[in-house]
Parts: C-alpha cells; structure tokens; sequence
C-alpha cells in the first residue's frame, strides 16, 4: 500500500511571521493523523521559521527548489545541503511555473532529480500538459517526453524516495480540475514510464501526486482513483483550515 502524501505548495506567500501563524493553526487540527505524510514548502525565506515550528510533529518542510551544484557562484540559487541545512526533508523539481516562467527544461530538472536524491531529499517531480498540448491530443507524448528525459541515466536502486505530481497546467490556479478519470489516465501512463525508466518494483511504490486547483470539495473524489497517492495543492494550502480539510478528505 502505498501512504498518500498531501503537499503545500506555498509559492510566493507568506513571511515567516505569517508562516509561524498558519503552524500555530494548522498543527494542533492534524495532530496524530498518520493516514497521509503531510509536507509543506514554503518559500525559502520562511523556511527556518517552519522547520522550527513543524519540529516533532508529523508535519514535513521542504524546498521549491533547488540548484545541482554543491556550492559556486551561483547567485540566487539554493543547494541540497543548504535545504538539509534548515530542517528540509523534501523539495519540489521542475513545478509547471518554473518551466513557464523561469527557463526551466527536462534536461536541468533531471540534473535536479539526481542531486536531490543523493543528498538524501525526497524529491516531487512535476510533470504535465499545458491546454494547447491537450487541446491537440499531446498529453501523452508530453508525459513521456518529460518522463523519459526526468529519468534519464537514473537507477532504480537510487530512485527509491522519487515522488511525481501530475500537474495538468490548464487546471492550475483556474478553478478547472481534470476529472478524477482524466487524472487517473494519466497517472497510470505515467507510472508506465517509470515501470520502463527505473523497473516494475519502484513503478509499483513510486507514489504519483494530483496537482491542479484541487481544494476541499473535490479532494476526497480525486483520493479515490487508484492511481492517485495523495495531492499537491497551491492556493488552498494557504488558509489552514482549507489545507486541513484536504489533509483529511
């Protein structure tokens, strides 16, 4: 069986002052659930303020992000041990926004997939279409294109915590979701790749992430696919009560 995960992704909010509120809130509403891994990312700024708060609870802190070097003159980038530095656990690779608006490719989230996992992170790794792709009956060769080049000269044996999101781009922050069916299609196609990329046994565990405007009135329909082990969820993570609700659908 595999346990689901439930991931906040914070993107460009919150202080850390916000941020010691929202854990105040939030922690004693899921205190003692252990159905689900629950994780939270904020941004890098906050992150000292959550690992601080979320330390002894069954509450995880991870990165947005990272870069693959150890250390250099990398300005504005963060490296995995920086991340393990401040409590991370986990960190979130190739989000559907950074491809859009920060250059991001397959190629540099492969190099961030296999730097992650050597330093000990478990890392999401997002993939999906954008509407122009599924419009014209591409969201299977997008998957697999981003699958096959995520996991390019990855080993199973080192593949062992990867965790993927599907994040269908045209869902994001506009109140569309994919259907659970929809979503579940493409869950198992990709779950296919992994079976072909990395062997049949880390296909079977590997744990595959529905990301894409879902909130508290569709979470538990989504849980129910199958092919869905668990939710990255942007803006409705924000509101502690609202991500609270997701947490226990």
């Amino acid at each position: 069986m595999r346990k689901n995960l439930i991931a906040a992704n914070w993107k460009m909010y919150k202080t850390p002052d916000q941020t010691c509120a929202f854990f105040r809130e939030f922690l004693p509403m899921v205190a003692g659930h252990d159905r689900d891994e629950v994780a939270v990312f904020p941004p890098f700024i906050d992150l000292p303020a959550a690992a601080e708060a979320a330390k002894g609870s069954n509450v995880s802190v991870g990165g947005q992000d990272l870069y693959w070097e150890k250390e250099g003159a990398f300005t504005g980038e963060i490296s995995p041990a920086m991340l393990l530095s401040l409590g991370c656990t986990h960190v979130i690779i190739g989000h559907s926004e950074r491809r859009q608006y920060f250059g991001e490719t397959d190629d540099t989230v492969n190099l961030k997939l296999k730097a992650a996992l050597e330093a000990g992170l478990t890392p999401i790794v997002c993939v999906g279409e954008v509407l122009e792709e599924r419009e014209a009956g591409l969201t299977d060769d997008v998957l697999r294109r981003q699958c096959v080049r995520a996991f390019h000269k990855l080993s199973g044996k080192k593949a062992s915590k990867l965790v993927i999101a599907y994040e269908p781009v045209w869902a994001i922050g506009t109140g569309k979701t994919a259907t659970p069916q929809i979503a579940a299609e493409a869950h198992a196609l990709i779950r296919g790749e992994v079976a072909k990329a990395l062997g049949d046994s880390l296909a079977t565990n590997v744990r595959i992430l529905y990301g894409g405007s879902v909130k508290p009135e569709n979470a538990k329909a989504l849980m129910a696919e199958e092919e869905i082990d668990g939710a990255l969820v942007g803006g409705a993570s924000l509101d502690p009560k609202s991500f609270t609700a997701i947490v226990k659908y």
